[in-house]
């Protein structure tokens, strides 16, 4: 790199973008409080170091230094811990209830049930809900096959719960639950990655916790939960591979002689960045959303494409001249192999119990009406399984029927149109003016918690869009990719639980505008080095008020979650109560 183009890296480290001194007006500002961006180091920019709480907060606790210390220690995983305890809690609180097989559980515990007990799906007499209610080690498993439309991973893992615990709702629930629980956990570390503060990360992995939609998908045997896991694992993944990748790059450039970072162009377009096992994870992450439901297919392409923006990103900060030319040379063949082929390979390894037990419906397809194909050289296994998914992506397609709960995609943000996954109405009821008392679990998100999310995506936008922060557009990234693809299936019947998958990304662009409002930290540090009072009353007070109006927004959530807690749970409220929840008239 030349000599003007490392001076220009240096103004820009400094916060400066045209590398120039501060003009005589900007000096004079400083004189008033004024002060400058701080200066970022470009081992920072590439490897940016997690912040820590100020002092001034321990002196107020009264906490010793070195017992603060190791507070700050051990909260990066104390934190999300504690908020995946209080998760773990709510969730497994009365799993059980409602003793019901309610909404789609009729089609995924059974199929759950007959897929870990003889490796395929069966073929279910109608009205057997009631007895396996009632007694079910009296209901044989059909070895009838039976024709089911989504891959079977998120089967076999209900099936799990129920190897565990029974036939019974809380075995066809547990599995569900635990990776609800566990979500919360990743996002809260993804979080605290992702905004380099612990704070922020648990935040995020306490508004996961108090979501109405994600509680009741973590309390129901359905699979869009299960691939929502899966989708959040393997975008952690990616985040740990993007922070590996930028350190390697960083660990590779050279040092002047005061021993700072310096951008490299041959280094930044030349270096192999090695293995990278965390892109392997999330190509496996990916093949096991995909392989409990097809949506997961299109956030495997929206992730590839996001890391290796990413990793043009990393070039460009250490000093590439044409990091996408570098990124095509160096990075994109071994991106690809890491995830779409893994994806693949993990999607057909889960259809294993179909393809061994040569039982499962179109298992014999090639060999009987398929015999005649001109692709008689492939597997019989692999030509019945392309001839099935052929037909589960015509029914898909196809599938037009209208449905009472049924809504538009454009509608899932404001909550326009909840599926109420069980309703039971109870007479003579004395606390209810009208006698009556209702039981129901309503499948909806925390209203005022997806109502602030409205808002916090359009931040989210305009900061990736006008800031380039990374952090905003791997959030609009993960959102357009659970939601978008729905919209060009608008003629399908479709409902707003779908939007599960992304309510994590939800969560994480409320954080980023609340950690927005708070305000960032005072750096004394700074203000020193110009020669200025440490004492920033202005920004203090900002921050103060700024810490006040979360609050008061969170506490809010958190009320507005326990106001519809009846509601998630199928508890029993006398009518009136009922009602006086159905804050919508399309919510009933």
């Amino acid at each position: 790199m030349t000599s003007t183009a490392s001076e220009t890296q240096r103004g820009q480290d400094a916060g400066d973008p045209l590398g120039e001194q501060p003009t005589s007006w900007q000096r004079r500002l400083r004189r008033f409080g004024h002060v400058p961006r701080p200066e970022t180091s470009l081992r920072d920019r590439l490897d940016p170091p997690y912040t820590r709480p100020g002092r001034q907060m321990w002196s107020v606790l009264a906490i010793p230094p070195h017992v603060a210390d190791l507070l700050v220690r051990w909260s990066g995983w104390g934190g999300p811990l504690l908020v995946t305890l209080v998760a773990g809690l709510l969730r497994f609180w009365k799993l059980d209830q409602p003793h019901a097989v309610i909404f789609d559980e009729t089609y995924y515990a059974k199929d759950a049930w007959a897929l870990v007990n003889q490796g395929y799906e069966g073929s279910w007499p109608k009205d057997v809900d009631k007895q396996i209610l009632n007694d079910p080690s009296s209901v044989p498993i059909p070895t009838d096959p039976g024709y089911v439309v989504h891959p079977p991973v998120g089967k076999w893992i209900i099936g799990f719960g129920e190897q565990l615990f029974g036939f019974t709702p809380f075995g066809w629930r547990f599995m569900v639950a635990v990776l609800g629980t566990l979500s919360v956990l990743l996002l809260c570390r993804i979080g605290r990655r992702l905004f380099r503060s612990t704070f922020l990360g648990c935040l995020a992995g306490l508004l996961l916790a108090v979501d109405g939609l994600h509680f009741v998908m973590s309390r129901t045997a359905l699979l869009d939960l299960i691939v929502m896991f899966f989708v959040l694992a393997a975008f952690g993944c990616l985040v740990v591979d993007r922070d590996h990748a930028r350190r390697r790059l960083s660990d590779a450039l050279p040092m002047d002689g005061e021993g700072v970072l310096r951008p490299d162009a041959r280094i930044a377009e030349t270096l192999r960045l090695g293995w990278r096992p965390w892109r392997l994870a999330a190509g496996v992450m990916l093949g096991l959303a995909f392989a409990t439901k097809w949506n997961g297919l299109y956030v495997l392409a929206a992730f590839g494409l996001m890391t290796v923006l990413w990793d043009v990103g990393a070039r460009r900060t250490a000093g590439a001249v044409h990091p996408y030319q570098a990124v095509l040379r160096r990075d994109l063949i071994p991106a690809f192999f890491s995830t779409v082929p893994v994806a693949i390979v993990t999607y057909l390894v889960s259809w294993t119990g179909w393809i061994v037990t040569d039982k499962g419906y179109y298992r014999n397809w090639a060999a009987t009406e398929g015999k005649n194909s001109s692709w008689n050289w492939l597997p019989d296994w692999l030509r019945s399984l392309w001839h099935y998914e052929n037909q589960v992506y015509d029914f898909h397609v196809g599938l037009t029927s209208g449905h009472t709960y049924e809504s538009n995609p454009w509608s899932w943000l404001v909550l326009g149109r909840p599926v109420s996954y069980f309703y039971e109405e109870q007479t003579g009821c004395k606390e209810s003016s009208t006698g009556k008392c209702a039981a129901e679990v309503l499948a909806i998100g925390t209203p005022l918690l997806w109502w602030l999310a409205c808002f916090a995506l359009a931040y989210v936008v305009w900061r990736w869009f006008f800031r380039r922060d990374w952090r905003a557009g791997a959030i609009a990234c993960g959102v357009v990719a659970g939601w978008l693809p729905w919209f060009f299936y608008q003629e399908r019947t479709i409902f707003l639980f779908y939007a599960v998958v992304f309510v994590p990304f939800l969560c994480l662009a409320v954080t980023m505008m609340l950690g927005a409002i708070v305000g960032p930290a005072t750096d004394t540090g700074t203000r020193a080095e110009l020669g200025l009072t440490t004492h920033d009353p202005t920004g203090e007070r900002r921050r103060t008020l700024g810490a006040i109006a979360v609050g008061v927004l969170v506490l809010l959530i958190i009320w507005n979650f326990i106001y519809f807690w009846p509601l998630y749970t199928g508890t029993s409220i006398p009518e009136d109560l009922w009602r006086d929840r159905m804050w919508l008239d399309t919510w009933v």
